[in-house]
Formats: C-alpha cells, sequence, structure tokens
C-alpha cells in the first residue's frame, strides 16, 4: 500500500487484516495453510493493481461470510462501502459486468476512486489468481473446470480492463492444467531419447540435469525452446563425450 500511495492511512487495513485473522481462526484451506494466507494474498494483489484502503479492506474480509462473524458487524467496523464491496464480490457474475464500466487507467489516473464494478472485479481477479496458483491442491475434476472458466472467461476480462500482467498469469496458470501432457510428458520423453546418443556412462547425468531444466521452466513456448536447442546441440556433445574414449583406443 505504502509503494503505491506513501502517505495513506492505513490503520484501517491493520484493523481488517486482525478482524480476518481472528473470524478465520482454525480454518485451512485444502493445502492445510491457514485460511488467512489466501486474504493476505489476495488483498496484497488487489493493492498492487492500486486499489485504496476500503477495497483492499473488502479483499482482506472477501470471504468473511464464510466465518462465524455476526451479520451487521462489517457494517459497523468499516463501513457501508467495504459491506457493499464484499457482497458483490460474492453475488457479481463475471459475464455480467458491462466492459463499459472498466477503465482501470482511469481509476488511478482519479486519485484511485474505481468505480463499485472496477472495484470488485479486482477482488475477483485476485481471488481467482490466488486460487489459479495453488490450484494443485484441488480435485482434477474441479481443477480442469476452473482452467477452462479461467482461460475463456476470467484471463479476457482482465485483458480488456487493462491488466495485461494479471491477464497473462491467469493464461499461463490455466494453459499449464489444460495441456499438461503435450507440453511437460512429450518434452520429458524427447530429451530422454535424445541421451541415447550420448555415451551410456554420461546418459544418466545428462539426463537428469536436463530434466530438472525442464522442470524450471514456466510455460510451453520456453519448454519447446529449451528443447530444441538441446536437440541442436546433442549430436555435437555426443561428439565431445566420445572422443577422449576414441582417442585412446586409437593410441
Amino acid at each position: 500500500m505504502r509503494t503505491h500511495q506513501p502517505d495513506a492511512d492505513i490503520s484501517l487495513i491493520r484493523h481488517a487484516h486482525d478482524e480476518a485473522a481472528v473470524w478465520h481462526a482454525g480454518q485451512t484451506r485444502r493445502s492445510g495453510d491457514p485460511f488467512i494466507t489466501h486474504c493476505l494474498a489476495v488483498a496484497a494483489i488487489v493493492a498492487d493493481i492500486g486499489m485504496p484502503p476500503p477495497v483492499i479492506c473488502a479483499a482482506l474480509l472477501h470471504d468473511i461470510d464464510d466465518s462465524p462473524c455476526p451479520p451487521g458487524r462489517v457494517t459497523e467496523h468499516f463501513g457501508p462501502e467495504t459491506a457493499d464491496l464484499i457482497s458483490g464480490v460474492r453475488t457479481a457474475r463475471l459475464d455480467a459486468i458491462p466492459l463499459s464500466a472498466l477503465n482501470f487507467g482511469r481509476a488511478r489516473a482519479q486519485a484511485l476512486r474505481p468505480t463499485h464494478e472496477e472495484a470488485v472485479l479486482a477482488i475477483r481477479l485476485a481471488d481467482r489468481l490466488h486460487n489459479m496458483r495453488t490450484i494443485a491442491f484441488v480435485a482434477p475434476t474441479r481443477r480442469y473446470r476452473v482452467a477452462r472458466e479461467t482461460i475463456e472467461l476470467v484471463a479476457p476480462l482482465a485483458r480488456a480492463a487493462g491488466l495485461t500482467d494479471v491477464s497473462q498469469e491467469l493464461h499461463d496458470l490455466s494453459s499449464a492444467v489444460l495441456r499438461p501432457a503435450s507440453v511437460a510428458a512429450v518434452t520429458t520423453r524427447t530429451l530422454t531419447l535424445l541421451t541415447l546418443l550420448l555415451p551410456a556412462p554420461t546418459r544418466a547425468r545428462w539426463r537428469e540435469e536436463w530434466h530438472a531444466e525442464i522442470g524450471t521452466l514456466a510455460n510451453r513456448r520456453t519448454r519447446t525452446r529449451f528443447t530444441l536447442r538441446v536437440l541442436l546441440g546433442t549430436p555435437r556433445l555426443a561428439w565431445t563425450l566420445r572422443r577422449p574414449a576414441f582417442r585412446e583406443r586409437r593410441w
């Protein structure tokens, strides 16, 4: 928050954090992490988008209705604006939000005063982004359904609203769920086959190195480029590795 608005009063945000921590105490996510970690992650993404304190408070408290928190407490402590945002986050349909109502560039330029629709969308996108980052803990059937909705509806909506970084990450995370076999499995098999060109004593080492490298690459394009680079370089590598052995036999 201080990065975007150094002079902002963050006391309300601290209060929202403390409220979320109290009412979500004992709740955990599928990963086993305390539920408050999700609230914090969503609020951090919303803050990075550039939203003002009331929206960040709503992000911290966006799942408060799934806790024992008494009705009306949010309105009493944080005001009707934050309470209305939480209600909007829970009830608004993303496909019903008119694109004409969204302009995050304008919201930032006008002293960070987003419209209700922009604030609701910011929280919904942040919620989906963190859920996609942790989707490995979701059952496979639901994982595929959420990824399909994200790539077809949520990521394009984020791009249309001007949040290109959020849109790109949503797209990449969804693609990793929807097309794992065509990316990871095929490239891994290809690299394993390429080690057959190398001298037998060196194959395990290079197979391990290449598989470890491919595992660090985040998207299909970079994995494909790495595989092509290995494919083109393997004949020369094989020749280099075999040359000392040939010299020993010749002498």
